[in-house]
């Protein structure tokens, strides 16, 4: 008798059979390739994965034996003795990754060649007693290569093969090892359900609305997406203004896509936290707790009701380590490097990613150095895998240049032009050179004014020589999350209340805060930082028009930085042709003019594109390197928790008492800021920091932290750093 897996019974009654083990994941597997007509590649990925614990050795392992066998090498060297290399080499990727991920092809050094060419392993051959090896004649992957990238579409193609097995592999291993956990999966709706209480909200919210222009123009935004969702799958663009409701319409149009399509699920991916958790919101209030995953690192299931004795909180853990959820909404972060990831964990949700509708809200904020990949791998998407991509924003980038022909983007608005006119809310000005003296004094004649500015350390200048003068408000990522939340109550509370209210912040306000100031300065910046700033002003449409003045800074600490300086100078251009800045054609303008700055190279950084077809015909692919390659959050800074508050200082009492910190970790994002390693060092040769487990930095000296502007910076010009979260 053969076994997969053991339990603590020696008499193995319980134990699983390997060969169940073996078709439980095969059948799993195939299932789930079916959705990209792959299912007998699979079914034979699945049948050949383990097939090394057949041997004598990992029998003993399982029995207490304290000795390492390597399972998965077997199934690879099985399936080059048993199939030509164009279906031989995908599964060997997926077989001897299925643990410790993708390899890369190799070098003699390392890599799948060298695992495969130099390997002693036990004797394994007691499989073909009881597993025959699927016959793969007249078995044809359906694929498209786009922009002949046969190399790219291939790799593709291998990766959603791995995530089908990865995912039905843990998720058999579940169903054995704790059959609670894995009955709590699947427990949501049928989408026939969620299209029916989206119908009655939506209802409900077009009745009670004012016969208003402007909720008369969000009506047929909705309407138009409606009747969009008839037309075949494929890249839609969504170009609706801020205000245009453009969350709930996009919804609409994905609802009854899915719908007449036959697809699968609903992806929202976006590059704000605070985007998300808007948006997540008003989801979950339509459709349930179990219907919807927030998965991004802030996000804590705990934090989420459960419904009439259903473990929600529990469902919602599990779905996010494989997106088996109807609703999904994510970060570019998360969504992209999953994508990239050579890892298991990562790659084990992708293939859940086939036939489903794919919503890129701010699609503006797509990682410019990566940008060829993310679009060629969207492109797979659509071409090979069934899905609906939509690319929704104010301010349209200019991508149809950079896509294959076969998959340029239908607009799903028929007049983006004019829908901008109506909505319009304000006017742009070139103010040109400025100095802080000058900008001070702007914006104290201001009884309600925000001035947003590329640095932190711009901020807390212009911050303090503004108090000289009266109160000033401050916020930038110095200060952690609840610090900020509770300061932008206040903010909002006193612009209601139309009272004396000026803010200097950085580039985090336009992250999808909603606030509404009837003037706005902006420091030099791309076009579609001027907008996303322009949405902050008149956002109510209080006024015909608010103000928006662009300013560049002549102060040391106010330079941008590289990237900055190329999205500013880009911008000044944009803005010396055009009158309106922020129109359609200035916006596709700044971004056809920044592309064409950046290059081919520059749209993919490190050249990821190209290291798929190097060795296409080989296909000999860099996973592992591209892995660490593809990262959208450079890897420099550090974090540090503060004890902001009340409740803050309790919640690290509760940590230093717990017997298990780690689940903590969640709780404590509303407390934590990021800084650069320089300055963490500095803090922590001062003996200002605790470490406490192996995880947690804390400050331990509030006189380090102001209640006015967070973490006092000693080092001059640093950027605000990354807006988006993992």
């Amino acid at each position: 008798m053969y076994y997969a897996h053991s339990t603590n019974n020696s008499d193995k009654q319980n134990w699983q059979l390997l060969r169940v083990h073996l078709k439980n994941v095969a059948d799993i597997a195939s299932q789930f390739a079916g959705d990209f007509n792959a299912g007998k590649l699979a079914y034979a990925g699945g049948l050949l994965h383990d097939i090394g614990k057949y041997s004598a050795e990992f029998q003993r392992r399982l029995e207490g034996a304290n000795i390492r066998v390597d399972h998965s090498t077997a199934g690879a060297l099985e399936a080059r003795a048993l199939y030509p290399k164009q279906f031989s080499r995908i599964l060997e990727y997926i077989i001897t990754g299925h643990h410790g991920g993708l390899l890369n092809y190799g070098s003699e050094a390392s890599g799948l060649e060298e695992r495969l060419g130099n390997r002693f392993l036990p004797d394994y051959s007691a499989y073909r007693d009881e597993i025959q090896a699927p016959d793969l004649k007249g078995f044809r992957p359906v694929l498209q290569p786009v922009r002949n990238g046969i190399g790219f579409t291939v790799a593709f193609y291998t990766r959603m093969l791995y995530s089908c097995l990865v995912d039905a592999d843990s998720l058999d291993t579940e169903a054995f090892a704790d059959p609670g956990a894995y009955s709590v999966r699947g427990r949501y709706d049928s989408f026939e359900t969620l299209s029916r209480r989206f119908d009655e909200y939506m209802a409900v919210l077009l009745s009670g609305a004012d016969e208003t222009l402007i909720n008369k123009q969000r009506r047929e935004i909705y309407e138009q997406c409606r009747e969009a969702a008839s037309l075949p799958p494929q890249v839609f663009t969504l170009t609706v203004p801020t205000g245009g409701g453009k969350t709930l319409s996009s919804m609409a149009f994905a609802l009854e896509h899915l719908k007449r399509h036959n697809l699968k699920r609903i992806f929202y991916v976006i590059p704000y936290t605070s985007i998300i958790e808007q948006n997540a919101a008003i989801f979950r209030k339509i459709f349930g707790n179990r219907n919807v995953l927030e998965h991004h690192s802030n996000f804590d299931p705990m934090t989420v009701p459960d419904d009439d004795a259903d473990p929600v909180r529990y469902l919602l853990e599990l779905s996010a380590e494989n997106w088996d959820m109807p609703i999904i909404v994510t970060t570019n972060v998360q969504f992209f490097e999953s994508l990239f990831s050579n890892k298991r964990s990562r790659c084990r949700k992708i293939h859940n990613l086939a036939r489903s509708v794919i919503i890129l809200d701010e699609a503006q904020m797509l990682p410019t150095d990566f940008l060829r990949p993310c679009l060629q791998a969207l492109s797979e998407l659509v071409r090979n895998y069934g899905s609906t991509v939509v690319i929704c924003t104010a301010t349209q980038p200019r991508l149809s240049d950079l896509l294959d022909e076969s998959i340029r983007p239908a607009e799903i608005m028929r007049s983006p032009a004019e829908l901008y006119e109506v909505f319009r809310r304000v006017n742009v000005h070139d103010l040109g050179p400025m100095s802080d003296e000058e900008l001070t004094a702007r914006l104290q004649k201001h009884h309600q004014v925000l001035c947003i500015v590329n640095t932190r350390a711009h901020a807390q200048h212009l911050h303090a020589s503004l108090s000289e003068h009266g109160r000033c408000f401050h916020l930038s990522a110095r200060m952690c999350p609840i610090h900020r939340r509770k300061q932008l109550k206040e903010i909002k509370d006193l612009i209601k209340a139309g009272a004396e209210c000026r803010v200097v912040s950085t580039q985090l306000i336009e992250a999808g805060v909603d606030i509404d100031f009837p003037i706005v300065y902006r420091g030099a910046t791309g076009i579609d930082s001027v907008a996303q700033a322009a949405g902050r002003c008149n956002r109510e449409g209080k006024a015909e028009r608010g103000e928006v003045y662009v300013f560049r800074s002549t102060e040391r600490y106010g330079q941008a930085t590289s990237w900055q300086r190329l999205t500013a100078e880009v911008g000044r251009m944009v803005m010396d042709i055009y009158g309106d800045p922020l129109s359609l054609r200035a916006v596709e303008a700044y971004f056809q003019r920044l592309y064409s700055y950046k290059g081919d190279k520059g749209l993919d950084r490190e050249g990821i594109l190209e290291s798929f077809e190097k060795r296409a015909r080989e296909f000999a692919f860099p996973f592992e390197d591209v892995g660490w390659k593809f990262c959208i959050i450079e890897q420099g800074t550090k974090d540090l928790i503060v004890p902001y508050g009340d409740e803050g200082r309790a919640l690290l009492d509760e940590l230093r008492a717990s017997e298990s910190p780690w689940k903590y970790a969640r709780h404590l994002q509303g407390y934590t800021i990021n800084i650069y390693p320089n300055e963490f060092r500095e803090l922590e040769r001062a003996g200002k920091i605790d470490l406490f487990g192996d995880r947690f930095w804390i400050l331990n000296d509030m006189s380090q932290y102001s209640e006015e502007i967070g973490l006092i910076n000693r080092k001059g010009n640093e950027g605000e750093g990354s807006l988006l979260i993992v």
